[in-house]
């Protein structure tokens, strides 16, 4: 019997995250699950969908390699219920656990689907705050109250105010707060585009690669060439290559 079944979601592969830092990996459980209800709500592109998929396996065995354990449904696992709420309910039973823990999820959509789960269950579940984000809901909401219209300009404007980043002072870094009109023109001819440093396919990826091209043919975009970074140590030398 797990103490609580820690739920990390596909966007939230950070061992920093909060679900992880509130749970005890001696005692808990973490579940991941790949659904046909995130591949299925828009169709999405064949890079994005192996791209998402690889992080999250890869991920998982970093955790498993970390002490954790791991309950992990695949794609093409025959008993898959192919949404969040009928894997939890699997899970669940598999488990037994005390309770629910999980970090907010990104998307309103998301989070509905949850809370509508646990209205329906005995088991306590909780959602914790996101803090990778530099603004909560709460605070948001507090900008945004009163306001005829929301604006992303001036939503930027107040964060970018409240953080320093991209401030000298009180003035914005280089006198414009954004900089639209100059991008919206076409490049010109010399200018240095520095290439991206490519990674190669793991075993991982590779069978990713596979279960994509057999299970969502129907979706737009090629697979191929991939060598997009799929663990945090390789996003982290692409973010110092850029």
């Amino acid at each position: 019997m797990a103490r609580n079944l820690i739920v990390i979601l596909g966007d939230q592969l950070s061992p920093s995250l909060t679900a992880l830092g509130h749970a005890d990996r001696n005692r808990d459980t973490v579940l991941m699950v790949e659904v046909g209800e995130e591949t299925a709500y828009v169709k999405h592109h064949k890079k994005k969908i192996a791209f998402i998929f690889s992080a999250m396996r890869h991920f998982a065995s970093e955790l498993r390699s970390d002490g954790w354990t791991v309950d992990y449904v695949t794609f093409s696992d025959k008993a898959n219920t192919h949404s969040f709420t009928g894997e939890l309910t699997r899970a669940v039973a598999r488990e037994n656990p005390a309770g629910v823990l999980l970090t907010e999820p990104g998307e309103w959509r998301v989070r509905e689907m949850f809370e509508a789960w646990a209205a329906q269950t005995e088991l306590p579940v909780q959602i914790l705050n996101d803090d990778r984000f530099l603004c909560s809901p709460q605070e948001f909401a507090g900008w945004a109250e009163g306001r005829k219209q929301l604006r992303m300009e001036y939503f930027y404007r107040h964060m970018r105010r409240k953080t320093g980043l991209l401030m000298d002072g009180d003035a914005p870094c280089g006198g414009k707060w954004n900089f639209d009109a100059e991008n919206r023109k076409p490049a010109t001819a010399d200018l240095f585009m520095p290439k991206p440093l490519r990674f190669s396919p793991d075993d991982i990826t590779r069978s990713v690669l596979d279960l994509v091209g057999a299970s969502f043919a129907d979706h737009f975009g090629d697979l191929e060439p991939f060598w997009f970074a799929v663990t945090a140590h390789d996003a982290k030398a692409a973010m110092e290559h850029f």
